[in-house]
């Protein structure tokens, strides 16, 4: 925990892959997520993360090689791909990244069947407050361009339009749109 009682960020010391599910399901659940196209870079950019995660429940020496591979391609997805999704950020499952390009995740988690679009960007919204990140529920989906800052809570279900900029929790199912970001409504509703 931290000074002001929220739970510490993952580390990364440890494979935070979704539990229950072996890192080959995972990988085939992604390809499917993907519309089972394997030239997608939000898939790659998800099996590099999945792998890194995966690497970390390996045992000395072989964990050093694989994490040379995984810095790797890291840095090709954010240079080819234009997606940052370090491995430390839990990722749930059925994650989808729609489109590539302007993509940047620092988030305390991310929950299933999300959907992120291009220029997405989600994390700290000031320096001082490096504990700061978001997190998202399940179910998420998340228009183009949108911004995510801060120690917020996106609820399960709900929709983040285009360019908007959330700086305040968005309550399940709720559609959250503008800059700064306001509640037009429930999805459904």
């Amino acid at each position: 925990m931290t000074q002001d009682g929220r739970a510490k960020l993952p580390d990364g010391a440890r494979n935070a892959n979704p539990p229950g599910i072996s890192f080959r399901a995972l990988l085939r659940e992604d390809y499917a997520a993907h519309g089972r196209d394997w030239t997608s870079q939000g898939f790659w950019a998800l099996f590099w993360h999945r792998f890194g995660n995966w690497r970390m429940g390996l045992r000395q020496p072989w964990r050093a090689p694989m994490t040379l591979v995984y810095r790797t391609m890291y840095k090709a997805c954010q240079i080819f791909g234009g997606i940052e999704l370090p491995y430390s950020v839990p990722v749930g499952r059925r994650v989808k990244i729609e489109h590539f390009g302007g993509i940047v995740i620092s988030a305390r988690g991310i929950g299933d069947d999300v959907i992120l679009r291009q220029n997405t960007t989600m994390g700290i919204a000031r320096t001082d407050e490096p504990f700061g990140r978001p997190l998202i529920r399940d179910r998420v989906d998340i228009g183009v361009g949108a911004v995510i800052l801060g120690p917020v809570t996106v609820g399960d279900g709900a929709v983040i339009g285009a360019n908007a900029v959330v700086l305040r929790d968005v309550p399940e199912g709720a559609l959250a749109v503008g800059v700064p970001a306001r509640i037009l409504g429930r999805r459904g509703a």
